[in-house]
């Protein structure tokens, strides 16, 4: 038997015989043919049993003990991922913020310009540059750490061609808003914005490299603290440029570039000045094999840009709605909260990829199992929490947006939804992080009764089968297309239709398109 000590409740362990032989997949809680290694991160007041995984919960002062200890690791991770995750929406966040206080016009036009035009754009250089996180993280893991600046300066060259390619969309802007049937006087001043911003676009091709680099080698630290320089600076910059200069429009894309300019190439001089080991210097290595770089990024955009061009579809369907000024704001602003929480669960999500990836590969499904069902917790708390504090205060949380009563209204409408969709998008980031890990760990063969004992162990059953086997089986066992093709039916084939229908066709307009959009 052993105890844990230190003034806590006793915790029983059954102790297995030792043996030199790797434990059966028949053991309860163990995997057949791995070595069992030391439990990662594990608290040090609890004594781990025979395979260095958790003993079994007893009683509630062992489930506090582990949910203490996995708190702290998780939020470790998570922290500075999901904070510096929020000063960058931030910026987009706070400039919708500082210009709907000029008129509901304005900001109707700058939702349009950045969920549409922008969004666009983000999308496509997002995935575009997400290559670099499986190239990266493979040099990165492989001790060739030398690699990293070359892969890093060859998705700038591809994403530097890729915004010459968007380029047309920014010049052409207020055409292809009217074409899409975007009121003249929103797609007018949309237009003029989205041509402002420009060189905010150009200085996403130095940002999305230079933080795959970073976070390859979980250099996640500075990302947070020049996140944060940046969000304020932007905020100070608005101020000035907005209330001081009286630039109207004009001073908030000033501001947008700047920051978004400031921001990446404060990460250059970072990697430059004391990343020595992963940057030897501009190399002509960069312009080889381009075209096997450029079909790997195009291939990481492919579901990225699905689901964030979804969204993008959904305002502009907005926009055609009666009074569209007033119904494109206020589902803006609903979106822009949403967005808020939705930021924060991404750095969970790459907190609880890292836990589940560590325990599946040591061996460990009960401290695997604890993580999870911690992680799914408190993310589900936080969206209560997040939920309640929005319904408290549905009738003025839109002044921070808006000066507009009718504005403040119609967001207080929505009120209801937004709570639901904030709960329920509480738990799939964390679901999503945790699948991609069951099956992209090497170490694990997952094969008929080791996936049914290992999910029993891991979930409890239902849970499992509900949630879990649908995309994130696909995404986490490398079956991307078939990702795409549920992305595309879930969004497009019953998210969209079904809110064009209801949302022409009933008197409730946004609140069945903002249903549809968290529905699909």
């Amino acid at each position: 038997m052993a105890v844990l000590h230190s003034g806590m409740s006793p915790l029983l362990i059954e102790t297995a015989p030792r043996s030199t032989d790797p434990p059966s997949s028949t053991d309860d809680g163990g995997v057949g043919g791995f070595e069992m290694t030391e439990l990662h991160h594990a608290p040090s007041k609890l004594v781990l049993d025979e395979c260095g995984d958790y003993p079994p919960v007893r009683n509630f002062q062992d489930a506090k003990t582990i949910c203490v200890m996995e708190s702290s690791k998780l939020w470790g991770i998570a922290g500075p991922i999901a904070f510096n995750i929020l000063c960058n929406y931030g910026v987009n966040s706070f400039t919708n913020i500082f210009v709907g206080h000029i008129g509901d016009v304005e900001l109707s036009a700058v939702a349009i310009s950045l969920s549409v035009i922008a969004n666009f754009s983000f999308g496509f250089l997002l995935g575009m540059g997400s290559a670099l996180e499986t190239l990266c993280g493979q040099a990165f893991g492989a001790g060739q750490v030398e690699l990293l600046g070359v892969y890093m300066q060859r998705s700038w060259l591809i994403l530097l061609g890729a915004c010459f390619f968007l380029l047309p969309l920014y010049l052409y802007a207020t055409e292809i808003l009217k074409l899409l049937g975007i009121e003249p006087d929103i797609a007018e001043l949309a237009g003029r914005f989205t041509i402002q911003v420009i060189p905010q676009m150009f200085s996403l091709a130095l940002n999305f490299p230079t933080q795959k680099f970073l976070q390859a080698q979980s250099n996640v630290g500075f990302l947070a603290w020049i996140g944060f320089v940046t969000f304020v600076i932007h905020i100070v910059l608005l101020y000035f440029f907005i209330y001081i200069f009286k630039w109207g429009l004009t001073g908030a894309a000033v501001a947008y570039d700047i920051s978004a300019w400031g921001l990446a190439l404060a990460q250059v001089v970072y990697i430059v000045g004391w990343c020595k080991e992963g940057w030897r210097g501009l190399s002509w290595l960069a312009f080889k094999d381009l075209w096997g770089f450029f079909k790997l990024s195009i291939a990481s955009a492919v579901m990225i840009c699905l689901e964030i061009w979804y969204f993008m579809t959904l305002i502009v369907l907005t926009g055609h709605l009666e009074d569209p000024i007033i119904a494109v704001g206020s589902l803006s602003i609903c979106m822009n909260i949403n967005g808020w929480e939705g930021m924060l669960f991404i750095g969970i999500n790459a907190a609880i990829s890292v836990r589940v990836s560590n325990e599946l590969g040591s061996g460990h499904p009960r401290a695997t199992k604890y993580s999870v069902i911690v992680t799914c917790t408190e993310s589900l708390l936080i969206g209560i929490f997040s939920a309640g504090v929005i319904l408290a205060t549905r009738e003025d949380f839109a002044v921070i947006f808006t000066d507009s009563n009718e504005m403040k209204k119609a967001v207080a409408d929505l009120a209801y939804l937004l709570g639901i969709t904030m709960i329920l998008n509480s738990i799939q980031p964390v679901i999503s992080g945790t699948i991609n890990q069951f099956f992209w760990n090497s170490n694990f063969a997952w094969k008929g009764a080791s996936l049914k004992k290992m999910a029993h162990n891991l979930t409890s059953g239902w849970l499992f089968a509900f949630f879990f086997l649908g995309p994130g089986v696909a995404v986490g066992g490398g079956w991307q297309a078939l990702v795409a093709y549920i992305n595309l039916f879930c969004y497009y084939a019953v998210g969209l239709p079904l809110g064009f229908f209801l949302g022409y066709k009933t008197s409730m307009h946004v609140k069945v398109i903002l249903f549809c959009f968290f529905y699909g």
